[in-house]
C-alpha cells in the first residue's frame, strides 16, 4: 500500500515538474536574460526545493531533491545569465529532460570528437544492477562486520546506486532526444582516477562538475584566481551536500559534509602545486591507490557520520530490501503467469 502510495507521488510530482519546466521554457524565449528572466523564473524557482519533502521514501526523496533541489535549480539559475548547460533554443522535448533529469546533452558539432564507451550504456548498466544486487544480501551480516569493513561496503553501494540510477535517467531522457544529440556520460571509472583532480574533475559525477564549473568555479576563478575558483567550488559542493544530507536525514546539518569538501578542495590545490614544481609524480598504479585510499578515508570520518548518527542507514537498508523482495513477487507472478 505504501509503495502504491508513493507511486502516486512520484505520478503527481512528475506532472508538476513538466508543466513548471514548459512554463520555464515558455519564459526563458520571451523575456531577456538577467533580471527579468530571473523574476519570470521565480515562482519555479521558489517550488522546485518543497517538492521531494513530499516522498516519505529515503530514496525518492534524496534522489528528487538531487534532481530538482540542486541540478535543476542551477540549471535554472544560470539559464537566467544564459551560461549553462541549459538552452531555451533546444527543441521542447530536449529542453524539459535537461531540465529536469540530471543530464548534460552534448553540442552535435563536438560528438564525433568524444571518445566511445568500450561497453554500451545499457550492458553497463546492467553490470552495475547485477553488482548491487549482490552486495545487498552481504548486509544480513552488517552486526558481525568489522566497522570499516561495512563502510567500505557501503561506498561500493553508494557508487553503484547512484551510477546506476544515474544512468537509468539518462537512458530515459534519451527517448527524447532527437536524432545528433546525445548525453554526455556522468561516470568515467571513477576507480581508475590517478588524482584528485582526475578523480574529482573528469570522472565521478560529472553532471555535479558541469553544473559548478559555470556557476561557481569560472566567475571566481576570473576575479581571484585558480586556487580560489577550486575552493569556492568545493566549498559550495559542500554546502549543498549538507542541504543534500538534511533531506535525506531531516537533522540539522553537522558541517561535517562541508569539511570533507573543503578539505578535499585545499588537497586539490596542493596537489596540482605540487605537480607544477615536479614535487608529485608518482607512479600511475600508486597515485592510483593514494587517491583512492585518500577519499575512502576521509569519507569514513567526515562523509559518512551524519547518515550513520541518524541511522539513514538502516532506512536505506530496509527500503532496499522492500525493494529486492517486491521484484522477487513480481519476477514470480511474470513467470507463474507465462506458465
Amino acid at each position: 500500500m505504501e509503495q502504491h502510495s508513493e507511486l502516486v507521488v512520484l505520478a503527481k510530482l512528475t506532472l508538476w515538474v513538466a508543466m513548471s519546466m514548459t512554463y520555464v521554457r515558455f519564459a526563458a524565449c520571451r523575456v531577456k536574460p538577467g533580471v527579468p528572466r530571473l523574476l519570470s523564473l521565480l515562482p519555479v524557482v521558489c517550488l522546485l526545493p518543497f517538492l521531494p519533502f513530499h516522498f516519505s521514501s529515503l530514496h525518492l526523496r534524496g534522489i528528487s531533491a538531487f534532481f530538482l533541489a540542486w541540478l535543476a535549480l542551477f540549471k535554472l539559475l544560470l539559464l537566467c545569465v544564459d551560461a549553462g548547460p541549459l538552452s531555451a533554443s533546444l527543441p521542447f522535448l530536449p529542453f524539459l529532460a535537461s531540465a529536469a533529469l540530471p543530464v548534460k546533452l552534448i553540442d552535435p558539432l563536438h560528438h564525433h570528437k568524444r571518445k566511445s564507451p568500450s561497453i554500451s550504456p545499457l550492458l553497463s548498466a546492467a553490470a552495475k544492477a547485477a553488482l548491487l544486487s549482490a552486495v545487498i544480501p552481504f548486509y544480513r551480516f552488517k552486526d558481525v562486520m568489522h566497522p570499516y569493513l561495512l563502510l567500505s561496503v557501503y561506498c561500493i553501494h553508494m557508487y553503484l546506486a547512484l551510477e546506476l540510477v544515474l544512468a537509468c535517467t539518462a537512458g530515459a531522457a534519451a527517448l527524447f532526444l532527437p536524432r545528433g544529440l546525445a548525453i554526455e556520460p556522468q561516470f568515467d571509472a571513477p576507480y581508475r582516477a590517478a588524482s584528485l583532480q582526475d578523480f574529482w574533475g573528469r570522472r565521478w559525477n560529472l553532471m555535479v562538475s558541469a553544473i559548478l564549473r559555470p556557476s561557481i568555479y569560472l566567475p571566481v576563478r576570473a576575479r581571484f584566481g585558480r586556487a580560489a575558483g577550486i575552493l569556492a567550488t568545493f566549498l559550495v559542493s559542500g554546502l549543498m551536500h549538507e542541504v543534500m544530507f538534511w533531506y535525506i536525514t531531516l537533522a540539522p546539518p553537522t558541517g561535517e559534509a562541508t569539511a570533507f569538501f573543503v578539505l578535499h578542495g585545499a588537497c586539490l590545490v596542493a596537489e596540482g602545486a605540487a605537480r607544477q614544481a615536479g614535487w608529485w609524480r608518482p607512479p600511475a598504479a600508486m597515485a592510483t591507490l593514494l587517491t583512492l585510499g585518500f577519499v575512502v578515508v576521509t569519507g569514513f570520518w567526515l562523509f559518512y557520520p551524519p547518515i550513520l548518527r541518524s541511522r539513514a542507514d538502516e532506512v536505506v537498508l530496509a527500503e532496499c530490501a522492500a525493494a529486492m523482495a517486491f521484484l522477487e513477487d513480481a519476477g514470480r507472478a511474470v513467470i507463474a503467469w507465462v506458465r
